[in-house]
């Protein structure tokens, strides 16, 4: 683990630099940050989004009584997706079309895998095992049934499933004994079969999309053991988060993710929603809605902080945009008006619980001023799930400094 030390010079250099790339160590022993940064030969486990460390962290904090993560904790607890009573849903095909129309199953999916996550987290903080055998029942059900997701929106369904299941199992399955090897063996035939071939290849739709399916690749990447997809889905990332959250030092137009074919001008503030007047936080997706943008953000975070568990901490790289697309949208999100330059001078607010993990990672852990975004964080405690692949971050990573 990283030393406070190590993280308040990194926090230096991140806060000095506009483009985020640093040129002194990004990491121990490499030279330069434009150097691939490397994760550890073996995987962590648990280590999708939440290491052992952090889920020590917020069970103290529970059992002690201590906010917010008593009362974040208590919410989940008090939600569906925690019931002990819950009857999951599976389908053998998921069909999702846009916005969902058609939704066959694709609801249902969603919302087992954040209760399975859900209650993978009450079983570690009460020890009790009926969490853990409710999670394992859901898992279960859905291993032994699901065989696809078909439909324009198959990709993302499939990225938005895929990054809850991982974090449920990898609690699971290394923080339990009662999950059988069997059981283990036929989520993971489904994870490699139905859901990675999905989401592996990425997306040149809008940038959530993309974004969030890496997230699912790379939860899936570590549940499997599987270093090739891993590094595959990392890749991918690198190359999309630059060409979703703009930089001043970028130049006059964003930058475009490998093969987007986004080669004019037009087609690139087509792309951006047509905006064409470019500042450092907005992101592809501000002049769309900031519930999209709020998508985007949350997975790039997610995919940092799995990264950084897995001893490949991608922070340093992406840290910059990151705290720079948290406070950009955080100060529209607290109702500051809206300049006519920016979006035609009108956002469609609803950034969502998206900003818990971005925030401890360079508030906390680093040091970072961030007023906007810790205003509009401390707001909206606790941050609760989006219904889709957000869950339950002011209990996992408010102020967690593991």
């Amino acid at each position: 683990m990283r030393t406070r030390a190590l993280y308040l010079a990194l926090a230096a250099a991140l806060a000095a630099l506009f483009a985020g790339i640093l040129s002194g160590p990004a990491t121990a022993g490499q030279a330069q940050r434009s150097a691939e940064p490397k994760a550890a030969a073996a995987f962590t486990h648990p280590g999708v989004l939440v290491s052992q460390a952090q889920l020590d962290f917020v069970r103290s904090k529970v059992n002690a009584g201590a906010q917010p993560w008593k009362g974040a904790y208590d919410a989940m607890l008090s939600s569906p997706y925690a019931s002990l009573s819950r009857t999951p849903k599976p389908r053998a095909v998921v069909e999702c079309g846009p916005y969902s129309d058609p939704n066959l199953g694709c609801t249902d999916e969603r919302q087992d895998a954040l209760a399975a996550y859900s209650l993978s987290l009450a079983w570690y903080i009460t020890r009790d095992s009926r969490y853990a055998e409710k999670a394992i029942q859901i898992m279960d059900a859905w291993s032994a049934t699901i065989k696809d997701h078909t439909n324009s929106n198959a990709p993302l369904q499939t990225g938005w499933a895929g990054s809850s299941w991982p974090r449920a199992a990898e609690i699971i399955r290394y923080t339990y004994h009662g999950w059988s090897d069997a059981s283990i063996s036929r989520f993971s035939t489904m994870l490699r079969n139905v859901y990675l071939p999905k989401v592996i290849g990425g997306s040149n739709s809008n940038g959530n999309w993309e974004l969030v399916m890496m997230e699912a690749a790379t939860g899936i990447s570590v549940f499997l053991d599987d270093r090739a997809s891993y590094d595959k889905a990392v890749a991918k990332f690198r190359g999309r988060v630059p060409a979703y959250i703009y930089l001043q030092p970028d130049g006059s137009l964003p930058k475009t993710a490998p093969g987007s074919g986004l080669d004019t001008r037009d087609k690139i503030v087509k792309y951006w929603q047509g905006q064409t007047t470019f500042v450092t936080g907005l992101t592809q997706e501000t002049c769309r809605d900031f519930t999209h943008t709020g998508y985007g953000i949350a997975s790039i975070a997610h995919v940092a902080e799995t990264s950084r568990i897995q001893g490949q901490d991608l922070y340093p790289e992406v840290g910059e945009r990151l705290r720079q697309a948290l406070g950009f949208q955080s100060k529209y999100e607290l109702g500051e008006g809206v300049p006519s330059w920016l979006c035609g001078g009108s956002v469609k607010r609803g950034l969502g619980p998206i900003t818990e993990v971005g925030y401890n990672a360079l508030h906390t852990r680093l040091g970072i001023a961030m007023a906007n975004t810790q205003k509009l964080t401390e707001q909206q405690r606790p941050a609760g799930t989006n219904s889709l692949f957000l869950g339950w971050e002011t209990l996992t990573h408010a102020e967690n400094p593991s």
